[in-house]
C-alpha cells in the first residue's frame, strides 16, 4: 500500500499541479461576482441611509448633520436600534462597495479613512451635542446600542 510511502511535499507538490491544471480548463470569469458583490454592498448602503433618513421624518426631526443642536427628538427606533450611525454605516457600506468595483485592496484604505474621519470629525461632535440636548436619554440609548453596528 501507500500508507507514508509518498512524502507529504511530492502530495503537496501533485496535488498543487493538478489544481493548476484544473484552474486552466476551467477558468472561472469572477467579474459578475465582483460586480454583484459591489452592487450588494451599495444597495445595503443605500438601504441604511435610507432607513436612517426615513426614521428621522417619522420622529420630524431634523437630518441635517451639521446642525445637531437643532434635533427636537432623540430617535432610537428603526434602524437606530441596531446602529447610532446608520447614515455613516450605510455611506461606509457605499465605499466599501466601491472598493469592491475598483478590485484594489488598497482603495479599502478609502473606507478606513472615511470611519476615522467621519468619527473624529462628525460623529464625537454629533453625540456632544446629543448628549447636551437629551442628557441621560442619550447616555441610556449610547450604552444600548453601538456607534456603527
Amino acid at each position: 500500500m501507500l500508507n507514508n510511502k509518498i512524502p507529504p511535499v511530492v502530495v503537496v507538490v501533485f496535488f498543487a499541479a493538478v489544481m493548476a491544471l484544473i484552474a486552466h480548463y476551467t477558468v472561472i470569469d469572477f467579474s459578475a461576482f465582483i460586480t454583484y458583490l459591489s452592487l450588494a454592498l451599495v444597495a445595503t448602503g443605500c438601504i441604511f441611509c435610507i432607513a436612517g433618513v426615513v426614521s428621522f421624518r417619522f420622529a420630524k426631526t431634523t437630518v441635517l448633520p451639521n446642525k445637531p443642536e437643532q434635533a427636537s427628538s432623540l430617535v432610537t427606533s428603526g434602524v437606530y436600534k441596531f446602529s447610532r450611525n446608520p447614515m455613516y454605516l450605510g455611506f461606509a457600506f457605499i465605499l466599501a462597495g466601491w472598493g469592491v468595483w475598483l478590485g484594489s485592496m488598497w482603495a479599502f484604505l478609502g473606507v478606513v479613512g472615511f470611519i476615522a474621519y467621519i468619527t473624529l470629525f462628525q460623529i464625537i461632535p454629533e453625540e456632544r451635542a446629543l448628549h447636551k440636548l437629551f442628557g441621560e436619554q442619550f447616555d441610556d440609548y449610547k450604552s444600548r446600542v453601538k456607534r456603527w453596528l
